[in-house]
């Protein structure tokens, strides 16, 4: 984007910030914006296979850990099963954080193949799972059903102290139409028989977190995000949910950088109805709106629900794919047809500059 802005403008002063919405690339996003460090630790990945996985330090003492990096979909290639997979492995991190003198733990969530309400976190840090006959398991989408009993006692007391932020770039609730099992369950390998047992073990799951935690997960916003960790999160470990891009957004300061700004150029793979609950664009977007800064969104997919993107901010949505052909050869070339469609906006964009 900067080489095609430059192209035309070579006198534009171009700010380049990376910015994630609690997926894949938070981590390198803080680490870019406050420096810090990348710590690597073997881990349990989603198939309960030992794995060497990351997370980022900065501060010293706030550790960011991506869900995705340990329990991420790209992780299980084409085996693809939320009813088998966990989040151990986050867990994992967790603890390697806390007993390296971690005061503060961001969890972003995002890009997971899972579906087990972070109960896989959540026993790695110690929590009990019981089922009915009091035999402990680690519960995954397949079990959450047996859930019976859960004990917080039991929880490492290196975790005590520690404050955790999770970072969740959706509103899903834990359970139902629009939660974690209907709307994310599919893409992740489930079909709509699995879809139905999984969504009935996050309901029973939920009766059981309500019954022995006290907090009801179904009315937290963001709860089914990254397969109800967004809940499991909240219930298991009090961390606090909010939408990523904007802890990201002011981590960066942001909106000092919009007080002399003409343009802001963002994006994201494909803009659809589920980009207006909190994604990159839309949480950009609404930080330009109130500058009065015009916002371009320069996507791969373009879907037909997006209006309400135009009322949030976003002035206009320009697609990278220039040839029709599928997606497998499309990405191949993703890079220089983002350059391209760039370099064709700032013709155009010169081109009114004469006219005026």
């Amino acid at each position: 984007m900067e080489r095609a802005v430059k192209a035309h403008y070579p006198e534009a002063v171009v700010t380049s910030i990376p910015v994630a919405d609690g997926g894949e690339g938070s981590v390198d996003a803080f680490l870019t914006a406050l420096g810090g460090e990348r710590r690597h630790a073997v881990v349990h990945g989603p198939y309960g296979e030992e794995m060497e996985s990351f997370y980022g330090v900065v501060n010293g003492k706030t550790a960011i850990i991506e869900m995705a990096a340990c329990a991420g979909l790209p992780l299980v290639g084409d085996r693809l099963d939320p009813s088998l997979t966990t989040t151990y492995g986050v867990g994992e991190l967790m603890l390697d954080a806390a007993r390296r003198g971690a005061e503060h733990i961001i969890v972003a969530l995002g890009g997971s193949a899972t579906n087990d309400g972070g109960c896989g976190a959540a026993a790695a840090c110690g929590i009990g799972f019981y089922d009915a006959s009091g035999r402990q398991f680690v519960p995954t989408g397949s079990t959450l059903k047996d859930v019976a009993r859960i004990d917080l006692s039991s929880r490492s007391p290196e975790l005590e102290g520690i404050t955790i932020t999770v970072m969740c770039d959706i509103d899903n609730p834990f359970w139902g139409p629009t939660g974690a099992a209907h709307i994310f369950g599919p893409q992740k390998g489930a079909d709509s028989e699995m879809v139905a047992l999984l969504d009935e073990g996050m309901q029973s799951l939920a009766a059981v977190i309500r019954r022995d935690t006290g907090v009801d997960v179904q009315a937290i916003a963001g709860s089914g995000a990254a397969g109800g960790m967004g809940g499991g999160m909240a219930a298991f470990f009090s961390g606090c949910l909010q939408m990523g891009i904007e802890t990201v957004l002011d981590t960066v300061h942001f909106d000092s950088l919009l007080t002399d700004c003409d343009l802001v150029l963002t994006g994201e793979g494909k803009i659809d109805g589920q980009s207006l609950r909190g994604k990159v664009v839309i949480g950009v977007a609404r930080r330009t709106q109130a500058y009065h800064v015009p916002t371009i969104a320069i996507v791969g997919d373009i879907a037909d629900d997006i209006e309400g993107v135009y009322e949030m901010g976003v002035s206009a949505i320009f697609s990278i794919n220039r040839l029709a052909i599928p997606f497998v050869e499309a990405k191949k070339r993703a890079a220089l047809d983002m350059e391209k469609t760039v370099d064709n906006l700032m013709r155009f964009i010169k081109r009114m500059d004469r006219c005026t």
